[in-house]
């Protein structure tokens, strides 16, 4: 495995930034003039408004600066698909089997080096913090590695030599379907049990850049009667916990077969709804679902560049966030990684289904992609620009051809209609300049280790 990185997230010096223009929270104003001084546990220290000009010292962002954002759903390992799975048409199902055949090809090592070339992609497109939907647990087979959190590891140090922050969500993913052994490359996504799950989970250590959760895959990845020891062990930590739910109809049809139950009325059976669980996708739901999700606090990512990649469909997210559910953003397979895109086309799948505008606001669309995406991955005190808070955010140019033209006070607007990752210019994790000027600063070549590692895994040679 490569040697571990020394510096984390946290580790730097008192430093101080001059914001040209800046988004304090996602709802805004716009300000002028921030100096924000990090202090060295990697939050911020000090908060001045209206200063008129960068003092001697300060490091300024030109641009326009938002609360670093959040991509509460992601399979790194899904990179690797990236261009390769859309010929012949293709259907999800197909999809997968091509998913299966890049699991069954990973180790720790050329885990850890895709896994940081994902993870600075995702810095360089003005993500601070991801969520690992984290089930690759062992070796091909499923034979045990001599540390039975190897891939896990090599998740996390992927995060930290990509200057991000990673919420692991342990997965239990145990069964094929609904009474079905796991076969294939699905034995190394199991433990055996729920019990034998959380024997290893709990093996898992938080750090400074780290915050430990869990996961169901799926109501058909883990048998209803395991259902609950996951979400007790998640319930005893105070973690949050994520579960892939009714992104396909074939699930909620098998799910129906099995119990009598759709997907989430199983889910709220054996108490794994709630507020500190997210359910991801939530696209095939009837209204009684949308009820239950939105009663319990039970939060909502959507992940729209995936839902559409994949023809998932649209999910009721309106309806679930009227309910009670909060809505956040995830990227997924990583067909995209653009949070910015994501925002965009949760509004605009509305306005396609709909044929109405305007069901979110900006700031709204900016909260699911920063705030709200931070609080389901378990940081709730991030998706600010404040004193005590993380120091945590990018910098999107205002000057580029896409973004060029608005004026700055519109600059919410701008992000999230305008603008791409690759309007990006600058993006600080824990006070420390992690992207400068479009270039990432502590992985000098993503896209040539990108390049690099998928290659690997498609032909076993670097």
């Amino acid at each position: 495995m490569t040697p571990p990185n020394t510096a984390r997230p946290g580790s730097g010096r008192t430093t101080a930034y001059w914001l040209e223009h800046a988004l304090l929270t996602a709802d805004g104003p716009v300000r002028d003039g921030v100096l924000v001084e990090t202090g060295p546990d990697g939050r911020v220290a000090a908060l001045t408004e209206d200063v008129a000009a960068p003092p001697p010292g300060a490091e300024p962002l030109r641009g326009l600066t938002l609360p670093g954002l959040a991509n509460t759903h992601s399979h790194a390992f899904h990179r690797a698909l990236r261009g390769v799975v859309h010929a012949d048409r293709g259907t999800f199902w197909t999809w997968r089997e091509v998913m299966y055949q890049v699991a069954g090809r990973l180790d720790p090592d050329s885990y850890l080096a895709l896994a940081r070339a994902v993870y600075a992609e995702m810095a360089l497109a003005g993500v601070t913090a991801v969520g690992e939907f984290h089930y690759l647990h062992h070796a091909p087979g499923g034979a045990r590695y001599d540390d039975p959190n190897a891939m896990g590891e090599a998740l996390i140090e992927a995060a930290a030599q990509a200057g991000v922050r990673i919420t692991l969500l342990d997965t239990a993913y145990l069964s094929a379907g609904f009474g079905e052994p796991p076969t294939g490359a699905q034995l190394r996504f199991s433990d055996g049990d729920a019990e034998a799950w959380a024997a290893r989970a709990s093996l898992l250590k938080e750090r400074d850049h780290v915050t430990l959760g869990a996961a169901i895959h799926s109501v058909r990845a883990v048998p209803a009667g395991q259902l609950a020891q996951v979400a007790r062990w998640a319930e005893e930590r105070g973690a949050p916990l994520h579960v892939h739910l009714s992104e396909q109809p074939a699930e909620n049809e098998a799910c129906l077969a099995a119990h009598g139950r759709t997907p989430a009325g199983l889910l709220a059976d054996h108490g794994v709804l709630g507020p500190r669980t997210t359910g991801v996708h939530n696209t095939h739901l009837t209204d009684e679902d949308i009820a239950l999700i939105g009663g319990s606090g039970t939060g909502t990512c959507m992940c729209p560049t995936t839902e559409r990649d994949l023809a998932d469909g649209i999910g009721p997210a309106p309806a679930l966030q009227r309910a009670g559910s909060p809505l956040s953003l995830g990227s997924d397979s990583h067909a995209v990684i653009d949070l910015f895109e994501e925002a965009r086309a949760l509004e605009l799948n509305e306005r396609l289904r709909t044929r109405v505008r305007g069901h979110w606001g900006a700031g709204a669309l900016l909260r699911a992609a920063g705030a709200d995406g931070h609080a389901a991955l378990g940081r709730p005190e991030a998706g600010t620009l404040a004193p005590g808070a993380p120091a945590d955010w990018t910098t999107v140019a205002l000057d580029t051809v896409r973004t060029a033209g608005p004026p700055p006070e519109r600059g919410a607007e701008t992000a999230v209609f305008a603008a791409t990752a690759a309007d990006v210019r600058h993006t600080v994790c824990a006070g420390r300049h992690v992207v400068r000027d479009g270039a990432h600063t502590l992985v000098p070549e993503p896209a040539r280790e990108l390049a690099t590692a998928v290659a690997h895994l498609r032909t076993g040679r670097a």
